[in-house]
């Protein structure tokens, strides 16, 4: 839950705060924060925080930050 809360604050800090979360398929998925928007040492650490950007998604959400650790499942 720590971790989760952490990456959350990061995200704050760009934007969003009115829909910010979308879980499908066992997926977290952050709206509406780019990758560029997203400083390099905050990429790192979601990164670490299980959190990727993820360019290429055909599925859920489409492009965006992702991760498979805070799923809906």
């Amino acid at each position: 839950m720590k971790d989760l809360i952490e990456a959350l604050q990061i995200f704050l800090k760009y934007k969003n705060e009115t829909y910010p979360t979308h879980c499908e398929h066992d997926v977290m998925y952050i709206m509406d924060v780019t990758k560029e928007e997203v400083s390099e040492e905050d990429r790192k650490r979601l990164g670490e925080l299980g959190f990727i950007y993820d360019e290429d998604s055909d599925e859920g959400a489409g492009e965006g930050w992702m991760s498979f650790k805070y799923g809906s499942a």
